[in-house]
């Protein structure tokens, strides 16, 4: 064979490789209202940036017919791309391949992104649709899914970790998203469960919906699984690639700062009015939010899930901030199992990824009754609570109205090293005085004095070194 028809044959494979399962499943992927493994790497990463590896590889099974069915890449596209520039691992499940099932040629090219990813220092996203294990390997494509587990383990707070569930994740697979940072749904055609209708129905006699075990909708208002929900596959990719603008590549870098186009020292006096006279009436505070911070501009994370805190990235003149913040106009903004939880997740990546923290306080205390302390509000609670005290990276608070009771201690107070505490002079019954005098507030600040102090106390906080007494890892109240 000459050279030349070595290279033509080569680019034959290439393109074999691109048909995935073929025109006929590729237009019921289609139909069923998703795009295929390489369409979504196309509109996730930047034009023409991606990098493939392992291309060829095919399974490795002799049994149940399967040797004469191998198709080039097994179920799964992998390698690496950049978004807005910036290098980034990926795998995409290819359900027109087997049904998108985990074998354990499937796994290993999995994790081969994910060492390549933990040593160069770059974030992995997955892009999950699949039937799940592939039954004909037995117990080697139950070992490839540890092997992934064992990854996103121990790459959990080294680099970020971001899924997305594009189609079907179900039994073991949900594992893997479940593990990493954020994980992403898309409303009619995601699926997540440990045991689909037909166990249920059989097991416990209850009739329910793929869309009502385990739907996008479920997960990102009732279970919190799901941090973020999409109308489709294109603006999946669209937040996802907004997220990572807010977050560094790994845990030793900072995070993203940009040319600031906001004002450091714009006051915003409609601040000063936004606290309602009467001490019992809600506002919404991403109002408050909002006008503090860049441009308007804030992200939240697990929108749709126990809405009386609100959680997100923003940033203050340039530099990304996490945001933590009651939210009086739901629940009166009281912290209770749910929203306890949702914090102090939140909180533990910003701290694990050198991301400052900036939390709004209004809280009344936490959700008082039978069901919450039963349901285990001691220990929930405490996580919240665990997470602000572990946390090194630069702290803000800034209490608007009030904070209660053991609550006030929780939410970034000065005596779990909140670094500068500020408060408005809007409290009706608790004077911030009080606590100013005893060193507790740094400063009684005017509402619309807001966005230039919080930029300025960033600013003399950048140089911020803290560090945690060494020990293996602490005994967080799971």
């Amino acid at each position: 064979m000459t050279a030349k028809e070595k290279i033509q044959e080569l680019r034959q494979l290439r393109e074999k490789v691109k048909e995935g399962g073929g025109p006929e499943r590729m237009a019921k992927q289609h139909e069923r209202g998703k795009l295929s493994a390489r369409e979504r790497l196309d509109l996730l990463l930047d034009e023409g940036s991606f990098q493939e590896f392992d291309a060829m590889v095919t399974h490795r099974i002799h049994d149940f017919g399967l040797e004469d069915r191998k198709i080039p890449g097994d179920g799964v596209v992998t390698g690496y791309g950049t978004i807005d520039g910036r290098l980034v691992f990926v795998f995409s499940q290819d359900f027109t391949v087997f049904g998108g099932t985990l074998s354990l040629a499937h796994a290993e090219k999995i994790c081969k992104v994910m060492d390549q990813a933990v040593k160069v220092g770059a974030p992995v996203i997955g892009l999950n649709d699949s039937g799940g294990a592939r039954i004909q390997e037995g117990v080697t494509s139950l070992g490839g899914y540890a092997e992934i587990f064992l990854r996103n383990t121990l790459a959990s707070g080294v680099i970020p970790q971001i899924s997305a569930v594009m189609g079907p994740c179900a039994g073991g697979a949900v594992y893997s998203p479940a593990l990493t940072d954020f994980i992403f749904m898309v409303r009619g055609t995601s699926h997540m469960f440990v045991t689909g209708p037909d166990v249920v129905k059989t097991v416990t006699h209850e009739e329910v919906s793929f869309e009502e075990l385990g739907g996008a909708e479920v997960h990102a208002t009732k279970s919190g699984v799901c941090h973020f929900i999409a109308d489709d596959d294109g603006m999946c990719s669209t937040q996802i690639r907004r997220l990572l603008s807010f977050i560094p590549q790994n845990n030793l870098e900072d995070p993203p700062s940009i040319e600031p186009s906001d004002d450091p020292l714009r006051m915003e006096e409609d601040l000063d009015t936004i606290i309602p006279e009467s001490s019992i009436k809600p506002y919404d505070m991403r109002d408050a939010i909002t006008m503090v911070v860049d441009n308007g501009d804030l992200l939240e994370v697990h929108e749709h899930y126990a809405q009386n805190i609100i959680v997100g990235f923003a940033r203050m003149n340039g530099m990304p901030v996490g945001i933590v913040a009651q939210q009086p106009s739901f629940l009166a903004g009281v912290l209770d199992i749910d929203s306890s939880v949702k914090g102090a997740r939140f909180v533990r990546f910003c701290d694990a990824f050198n991301i400052p923290l900036i939390t709004f306080e209004d809280v009344p205390g936490f959700m008082p009754g039978t069901a919450q302390e039963h349901g285990g509000i001691i220990k929930h609670g405490a996580k919240l609570l665990y997470a602000y005290c572990e946390s090194t990276v630069p702290k803000i608070t800034v209490i608007t109205r009030k904070a209660y009771g053991g609550a006030y201690d929780v939410m970034s107070s000065k005596h779990i090293r909140g670094d500068i505490n500020f408060a408005w002079p809007t409290k009706r019954f608790a004077s911030p005085y009080v606590a100013a005098q005893m060193g507790y507030i740094d400063e009684v600040i005017e509402p619309r004095e807001t966005r230039p102090k919080i930029i300025a106390s960033l600013e003399m906080l950048t140089n911020k070194r803290q560090q945690n007494p060494p020990k293996k890892h602490g005994s967080i109240p799971l």
